[in-house]
Protein backbone atom coordinates (compact mmCIF):
# COMPACT_ATOMS: atom_id res chain seq x y z
CA UNK A 1 0.00 0.00 0.00
CA UNK A 2 1.48 3.24 -1.02
CA UNK A 3 2.36 5.63 1.72
CA UNK A 4 1.81 9.29 2.16
CA UNK A 5 2.66 12.57 4.58
CA UNK A 6 -0.64 14.13 3.06
CA UNK A 7 -3.59 12.88 0.95
CA UNK A 8 -5.56 15.91 -0.29
CA UNK A 9 -8.88 14.84 -1.50
CA UNK A 10 -9.85 16.79 -4.58
CA UNK A 11 -8.23 18.02 -7.27
CA UNK A 12 -10.01 21.13 -8.10
CA UNK A 13 -8.06 24.80 -7.74
CA UNK A 14 -8.06 24.43 -3.78
CA UNK A 15 -6.75 20.88 -3.72
CA UNK A 16 -4.04 21.05 -6.46
CA UNK A 17 -2.61 24.63 -5.40
CA UNK A 18 -2.11 23.22 -1.73
CA UNK A 19 -1.07 19.82 -3.17
CA UNK A 20 1.68 21.81 -4.91
CA UNK A 21 2.37 24.00 -1.81
CA UNK A 22 2.73 20.95 0.07
CA UNK A 23 4.63 18.91 -1.85
CA UNK A 24 7.56 20.78 -1.61
CA UNK A 25 8.05 19.69 2.05
CA UNK A 26 6.32 16.24 2.11
CA UNK A 27 5.06 13.60 0.23
CA UNK A 28 1.62 14.26 -1.11
CA UNK A 29 -0.98 12.27 -2.87
CA UNK A 30 -3.85 14.50 -4.76
CA UNK A 31 -6.99 12.22 -5.53
CA UNK A 32 -9.54 13.03 -7.67
CA UNK A 33 -13.38 11.40 -8.36
CA UNK A 34 -13.55 12.63 -11.79
CA UNK A 35 -11.32 11.74 -14.88
CA UNK A 36 -9.80 15.36 -15.24
CA UNK A 37 -8.51 17.96 -12.47
CA UNK A 38 -11.34 21.21 -12.14
CA UNK A 39 -14.59 19.44 -13.50
CA UNK A 40 -16.82 20.82 -11.72
CA UNK A 41 -16.52 24.30 -10.04
CA UNK A 42 -12.76 25.25 -11.03
CA UNK A 43 -12.98 24.43 -14.91
CA UNK A 44 -16.17 26.73 -14.65
CA UNK A 45 -15.56 29.82 -13.19
CA UNK A 46 -15.30 32.91 -14.98
CA UNK A 47 -12.86 34.53 -12.56
CA UNK A 48 -12.14 38.25 -11.39
CA UNK A 49 -9.42 38.88 -9.44
CA UNK A 50 -10.99 41.82 -7.55
CA UNK A 51 -9.81 42.67 -4.01
CA UNK A 52 -13.12 44.70 -3.54
CA UNK A 53 -15.20 41.42 -4.01
CA UNK A 54 -16.33 39.47 -0.92
CA UNK A 55 -16.11 40.11 3.14
CA UNK A 56 -13.13 41.29 5.22
CA UNK A 57 -11.20 37.80 5.16
CA UNK A 58 -11.84 37.23 1.34
CA UNK A 59 -10.82 40.63 0.70
CA UNK A 60 -7.59 40.11 2.51
CA UNK A 61 -6.82 36.06 0.68
CA UNK A 62 -7.04 38.31 -2.30
CA UNK A 63 -4.65 40.86 -1.45
CA UNK A 64 -2.49 38.37 -0.32
CA UNK A 65 -2.54 36.67 -3.95
CA UNK A 66 -1.37 40.00 -5.80
CA UNK A 67 2.10 39.16 -5.98
CA UNK A 68 1.85 35.75 -6.71
CA UNK A 69 -0.48 36.38 -9.65
CA UNK A 70 1.69 39.06 -10.63
CA UNK A 71 5.25 37.65 -10.56
CA UNK A 72 4.52 33.75 -10.16
CA UNK A 73 7.35 31.18 -9.98
CA UNK A 74 9.68 31.06 -12.68
CA UNK A 75 7.95 28.37 -15.36
CA UNK A 76 4.41 28.54 -13.83
CA UNK A 77 2.91 29.09 -16.65
CA UNK A 78 3.83 30.68 -19.84
CA UNK A 79 1.01 33.58 -20.26
CA UNK A 80 0.59 36.27 -17.38
CA UNK A 81 -2.51 35.11 -14.88
CA UNK A 82 -4.09 38.23 -14.56
CA UNK A 83 -4.97 40.87 -17.64
CA UNK A 84 -6.89 44.24 -17.11
CA UNK A 85 -10.36 44.49 -16.97
CA UNK A 86 -11.46 46.92 -13.95
CA UNK A 87 -15.17 46.49 -12.32
CA UNK A 88 -17.91 48.82 -12.08
CA UNK A 89 -20.34 48.57 -9.61
CA UNK A 90 -23.81 49.88 -11.24
CA UNK A 91 -26.83 51.40 -8.40
CA UNK A 92 -30.48 52.35 -9.39
CA UNK A 93 -31.78 55.12 -7.42
CA UNK A 94 -33.20 52.41 -4.81
CA UNK A 95 -29.45 50.63 -4.63
CA UNK A 96 -27.19 54.13 -3.49
CA UNK A 97 -26.61 52.58 -0.19
CA UNK A 98 -25.22 49.45 -1.30
CA UNK A 99 -22.48 51.60 -3.25
CA UNK A 100 -21.91 53.73 0.03
CA UNK A 101 -21.47 50.40 1.79
CA UNK A 102 -18.80 49.06 -0.68
CA UNK A 103 -16.89 52.29 -0.50
CA UNK A 104 -16.90 52.47 3.56
CA UNK A 105 -16.13 48.26 3.60
CA UNK A 106 -12.68 49.04 0.99
CA UNK A 107 -11.75 52.59 2.41
CA UNK A 108 -8.04 53.02 2.68
CA UNK A 109 -7.43 49.77 0.53
CA UNK A 110 -6.34 52.06 -2.72
CA UNK A 111 -7.23 55.24 -3.76
CA UNK A 112 -8.10 55.04 -7.24
CA UNK A 113 -11.27 53.04 -5.78
CA UNK A 114 -13.98 56.19 -6.57
CA UNK A 115 -17.45 57.14 -7.14
CA UNK A 116 -18.98 57.91 -10.82
CA UNK A 117 -22.15 59.69 -11.16
CA UNK A 118 -24.50 57.63 -13.93
CA UNK A 119 -23.57 59.79 -17.07
CA UNK A 120 -19.63 59.18 -16.41
CA UNK A 121 -20.81 54.95 -15.76
CA UNK A 122 -22.82 55.08 -19.32
CA UNK A 123 -19.70 57.33 -21.06
CA UNK A 124 -17.63 54.34 -19.63
CA UNK A 125 -19.96 51.64 -20.91
CA UNK A 126 -22.12 52.89 -23.30
CA UNK A 127 -24.79 50.03 -23.39
CA UNK A 128 -26.15 51.42 -19.98
CA UNK A 129 -29.34 52.74 -19.90
CA UNK A 130 -29.03 56.26 -18.79
CA UNK A 131 -32.27 56.36 -17.01
CA UNK A 132 -31.58 52.92 -15.08
CA UNK A 133 -27.80 53.53 -13.63
CA UNK A 134 -28.23 56.65 -11.10
CA UNK A 135 -24.72 55.76 -9.24
CA UNK A 136 -21.84 53.52 -9.45
CA UNK A 137 -18.12 52.63 -8.14
CA UNK A 138 -15.42 51.85 -10.24
CA UNK A 139 -12.57 49.12 -9.65
CA UNK A 140 -9.67 49.91 -12.43
CA UNK A 141 -7.03 47.58 -10.86
CA UNK A 142 -9.85 44.76 -10.95
CA UNK A 143 -8.65 41.93 -13.24
CA UNK A 144 -9.45 38.90 -15.21
CA UNK A 145 -7.77 35.68 -14.26
CA UNK A 146 -6.10 32.90 -16.42
CA UNK A 147 -7.97 29.95 -14.92
CA UNK A 148 -6.92 27.24 -16.95
CA UNK A 149 -3.29 28.57 -16.47
CA UNK A 150 -3.15 28.54 -12.64
CA UNK A 151 -5.04 25.46 -12.37
CA UNK A 152 -2.23 23.90 -14.20
CA UNK A 153 0.30 25.77 -13.20
CA UNK A 154 0.04 23.67 -9.73
CA UNK A 155 -0.48 20.92 -11.42
CA UNK A 156 2.88 20.65 -13.22
CA UNK A 157 4.54 21.82 -9.97
CA UNK A 158 2.96 19.61 -7.96
CA UNK A 159 4.16 16.65 -10.60
CA UNK A 160 7.91 18.25 -10.61
CA UNK A 161 7.98 18.00 -6.92
CA UNK A 162 7.07 14.63 -7.15
CA UNK A 163 3.52 14.61 -6.10
CA UNK A 164 0.84 11.76 -7.23
CA UNK A 165 -2.31 12.67 -9.21
CA UNK A 166 -5.03 9.58 -9.19
CA UNK A 167 -7.98 10.69 -11.34
CA UNK A 168 -11.00 8.41 -11.19
CA UNK A 169 -9.74 8.32 -7.75
CA UNK A 170 -13.17 9.15 -5.72
CA UNK A 171 -13.05 8.19 -2.16
CA UNK A 172 -15.33 5.47 -1.03
CA UNK A 173 -14.03 4.75 2.36
CA UNK A 174 -11.61 6.45 5.25
CA UNK A 175 -10.49 5.03 8.39
CA UNK A 176 -8.44 6.52 10.90
CA UNK A 177 -6.01 4.55 12.93
CA UNK A 178 -3.26 4.71 15.71
CA UNK A 179 -0.65 5.42 12.51
CA UNK A 180 -2.89 7.34 10.37
CA UNK A 181 -5.61 7.64 7.76
CA UNK A 182 -6.64 4.61 5.33
CA UNK A 183 -8.09 5.55 2.10
CA UNK A 184 -9.86 3.19 -0.36
CA UNK A 185 -11.19 4.80 -3.86
CA UNK A 186 -13.99 3.40 -5.74
CA UNK A 187 -11.67 2.17 -8.41
CA UNK A 188 -10.08 -0.20 -5.63
CA UNK A 189 -7.13 1.86 -4.88
CA UNK A 190 -5.86 2.09 -1.39
CA UNK A 191 -3.36 4.50 0.52
CA UNK A 192 -2.12 5.69 3.67
CA UNK A 193 -1.68 8.88 5.05
CA UNK A 194 -0.58 10.37 7.83
CA UNK A 195 -2.85 13.49 7.34
CA UNK A 196 -6.10 13.91 4.99
CA UNK A 197 -7.17 17.81 3.60
CA UNK A 198 -10.38 17.60 2.50
CA UNK A 199 -10.52 19.31 -0.38
CA UNK A 200 -13.80 18.61 -2.00
CA UNK A 201 -15.89 21.67 -2.28
CA UNK A 202 -19.15 20.60 -2.72
CA UNK A 203 -18.96 17.47 -1.90
CA UNK A 204 -16.16 18.36 1.45
CA UNK A 205 -19.24 17.64 3.99
CA UNK A 206 -19.77 14.17 2.14
CA UNK A 207 -16.45 13.27 2.63
CA UNK A 208 -16.44 14.09 6.10
CA UNK A 209 -19.20 12.03 6.73
CA UNK A 210 -17.23 9.02 5.42
CA UNK A 211 -14.59 10.23 8.04
CA UNK A 212 -16.49 9.72 10.88
CA UNK A 213 -15.78 14.17 11.17
CA UNK A 214 -19.03 16.52 12.13
CA UNK A 215 -20.62 18.35 9.37
CA UNK A 216 -19.90 21.72 9.47
CA UNK A 217 -22.92 22.79 7.26
CA UNK A 218 -21.38 23.21 4.03
CA UNK A 219 -24.27 24.83 0.68
CA UNK A 220 -23.85 23.64 -2.65
CA UNK A 221 -25.12 26.96 -4.74
CA UNK A 222 -25.86 27.00 -8.54
CA UNK A 223 -24.36 29.62 -10.56
CA UNK A 224 -25.67 29.98 -14.15
CA UNK A 225 -23.33 32.21 -16.99
CA UNK A 226 -24.10 32.57 -20.17
CA UNK A 227 -22.42 33.41 -23.23
CA UNK A 228 -23.54 35.24 -26.03
CA UNK A 229 -22.24 37.94 -29.18
CA UNK A 230 -21.01 41.39 -28.39
CA UNK A 231 -23.07 44.59 -30.11
CA UNK A 232 -21.41 45.26 -33.46
CA UNK A 233 -21.80 48.97 -33.37
CA UNK A 234 -19.54 49.55 -30.70
CA UNK A 235 -15.96 48.58 -29.11
CA UNK A 236 -16.53 46.14 -26.24
CA UNK A 237 -13.48 44.79 -25.22
CA UNK A 238 -11.99 47.75 -22.93
CA UNK A 239 -15.53 47.44 -20.92
CA UNK A 240 -15.30 46.84 -17.45
CA UNK A 241 -17.31 44.22 -15.50
CA UNK A 242 -20.15 45.60 -14.94
CA UNK A 243 -21.57 44.13 -12.05
CA UNK A 244 -24.84 45.10 -9.82
CA UNK A 245 -24.59 46.48 -6.69
CA UNK A 246 -26.84 44.06 -4.85
CA UNK A 247 -25.27 41.63 -7.29
CA UNK A 248 -28.35 40.56 -9.12
CA UNK A 249 -26.56 40.66 -12.52
CA UNK A 250 -23.06 40.98 -13.88
CA UNK A 251 -21.64 41.19 -17.79
CA UNK A 252 -18.34 41.56 -18.95
CA UNK A 253 -16.15 40.90 -22.21
CA UNK A 254 -14.80 37.35 -22.99
CA UNK A 255 -12.93 36.52 -25.87
CA UNK A 256 -15.00 38.59 -28.01
CA UNK A 257 -18.46 37.54 -27.06
CA UNK A 258 -20.09 38.90 -23.69
CA UNK A 259 -20.66 36.19 -20.59
CA UNK A 260 -23.18 37.34 -18.19
CA UNK A 261 -24.63 35.92 -15.31
CA UNK A 262 -28.00 36.20 -13.12
CA UNK A 263 -25.16 35.92 -10.16
CA UNK A 264 -28.10 33.25 -9.17
CA UNK A 265 -26.97 31.16 -5.61
CA UNK A 266 -29.91 28.45 -5.53
CA UNK A 267 -29.11 25.66 -2.87
CA UNK A 268 -28.66 22.64 -4.64
CA UNK A 269 -27.31 18.72 -3.52
CA UNK A 270 -23.79 17.93 -4.94
CA UNK A 271 -23.59 17.02 -8.54
CA UNK A 272 -22.90 17.60 -11.84
CA UNK A 273 -24.91 20.92 -12.42
CA UNK A 274 -26.94 22.26 -15.35
CA UNK A 275 -28.48 25.66 -16.14
CA UNK A 276 -31.72 26.24 -15.44
CA UNK A 277 -34.43 27.76 -18.50
CA UNK A 278 -35.75 29.94 -16.03
CA UNK A 279 -32.43 31.48 -14.53
CA UNK A 280 -31.13 32.15 -17.68
CA UNK A 281 -34.54 33.90 -18.58
CA UNK A 282 -33.99 35.96 -15.46
CA UNK A 283 -30.76 36.93 -16.66
CA UNK A 284 -32.10 38.06 -20.34
CA UNK A 285 -34.46 40.03 -18.21
CA UNK A 286 -32.38 41.85 -15.61
CA UNK A 287 -30.00 42.93 -18.81
CA UNK A 288 -32.62 44.51 -20.95
CA UNK A 289 -33.60 46.36 -17.99
CA UNK A 290 -30.06 47.89 -17.24
CA UNK A 291 -29.02 47.52 -20.68
CA UNK A 292 -29.62 48.01 -24.35
CA UNK A 293 -28.05 45.04 -25.14
CA UNK A 294 -30.01 42.76 -27.65
CA UNK A 295 -29.58 38.88 -27.42
CA UNK A 296 -30.82 37.36 -30.49
CA UNK A 297 -29.40 33.79 -29.37
CA UNK A 298 -27.04 32.36 -26.39
CA UNK A 299 -24.09 30.92 -27.94
CA UNK A 300 -23.34 29.06 -24.77
CA UNK A 301 -24.76 28.62 -21.54
CA UNK A 302 -23.63 26.42 -17.79
CA UNK A 303 -23.60 26.03 -14.29
CA UNK A 304 -20.98 26.00 -11.81
CA UNK A 305 -21.37 25.08 -8.42
CA UNK A 306 -20.01 27.40 -5.44
CA UNK A 307 -19.99 26.15 -2.06
CA UNK A 308 -19.98 28.26 1.22
CA UNK A 309 -20.37 27.70 4.97
CA UNK A 310 -22.96 30.19 6.60
CA UNK A 311 -21.24 32.82 7.39
CA UNK A 312 -19.67 32.97 3.75
CA UNK A 313 -15.94 32.72 4.78
CA UNK A 314 -13.87 29.27 4.12
CA UNK A 315 -13.10 26.44 5.89
CA UNK A 316 -9.46 25.97 6.70
CA UNK A 317 -8.00 24.21 9.44
CA UNK A 318 -7.50 20.98 11.74
CA UNK A 319 -10.76 19.34 12.70
CA UNK A 320 -11.46 20.18 16.35
CA UNK A 321 -12.58 16.65 17.11
CA UNK A 322 -10.95 14.53 14.73
CA UNK A 323 -6.90 14.05 14.26
CA UNK A 324 -5.38 14.20 11.71
CA UNK A 325 -8.38 15.39 9.48
CA UNK A 326 -7.56 18.89 7.37
CA UNK A 327 -10.93 21.44 6.06
CA UNK A 328 -10.04 23.02 3.15
CA UNK A 329 -13.69 23.93 1.92
CA UNK A 330 -16.21 26.59 1.43
CA UNK A 331 -14.35 29.09 -0.68
CA UNK A 332 -17.64 30.38 -2.28
CA UNK A 333 -17.63 31.83 -5.28
CA UNK A 334 -13.94 33.25 -4.21
CA UNK A 335 -11.66 30.28 -4.75
CA UNK A 336 -9.48 31.30 -7.71
CA UNK A 337 -8.88 35.07 -6.46
CA UNK A 338 -7.50 33.72 -3.50
CA UNK A 339 -6.28 30.47 -4.55
CA UNK A 340 -2.36 31.57 -4.07
CA UNK A 341 -2.44 32.97 -0.46
CA UNK A 342 -5.23 30.04 0.25
CA UNK A 343 -2.53 27.43 -0.08
CA UNK A 344 0.68 29.18 1.50
CA UNK A 345 -1.85 29.32 4.18
CA UNK A 346 -3.58 25.91 4.75
CA UNK A 347 0.01 24.11 4.13
CA UNK A 348 1.59 25.88 6.30
CA UNK A 349 -1.44 25.32 9.07
CA UNK A 350 -1.60 21.73 8.05
CA UNK A 351 2.35 21.14 8.80
CA UNK A 352 1.48 22.85 11.94
CA UNK A 353 2.95 26.11 11.32
CA UNK A 354 1.48 29.63 11.94
CA UNK A 355 -0.23 31.84 9.24
CA UNK A 356 2.12 33.39 7.12
CA UNK A 357 3.61 36.77 8.85
CA UNK A 358 1.98 38.94 5.15
CA UNK A 359 -0.90 37.25 5.09
CA UNK A 360 -1.42 37.69 9.05
CA UNK A 361 -0.45 41.76 8.76
CA UNK A 362 -3.42 41.61 6.18
CA UNK A 363 -5.78 40.77 9.24
CA UNK A 364 -5.75 37.10 8.33
CA UNK A 365 -6.50 34.61 11.85
CA UNK A 366 -6.92 31.13 12.34
CA UNK A 367 -10.05 31.70 14.24
CA UNK A 368 -11.99 33.40 11.21
CA UNK A 369 -11.30 30.15 9.56
CA UNK A 370 -11.62 27.50 11.74
CA UNK A 371 -14.08 24.64 11.48
CA UNK A 372 -14.59 24.68 15.20
CA UNK A 373 -16.28 28.12 14.68
CA UNK A 374 -19.44 26.47 14.15
CA UNK A 375 -19.17 24.17 16.86
CA UNK A 376 -18.78 27.05 19.02
CA UNK A 377 -21.37 29.09 17.73
CA UNK A 378 -23.99 26.03 18.37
Amino acid sequence: MDEFEFIVIGAGMAGASVACELSEHATVLLLEQESQPGYHSTGRSAALFAETYGNRTIRALTSGSRAFYLDPPRGFTEHPLLTPRGALFIARPDQTESLDRLLEEVAGLRSNIHRLDGRQATNMVPTLKSDYVADAVVDPDAMDIEVHGLLHGYLRGFRARGGKLVADGGVQALERDAQGWSVRTRTGGAYRGQVVVNAAGAWADEVAGLAGAQPVGLTPKRRTAILFAAPTDVDSKPWPLVIDADEQFYFKPDAGKLLASPADETPVPPCDIQPEELDIAILVDRLQQATDLTIPRIEHSWAGLRTFATDKTPVVGFDSELSGFFWLAGQGGYGIQTAPAMARLAAALARHRPVPSDLADLGVTTESLAPGRFAAVA
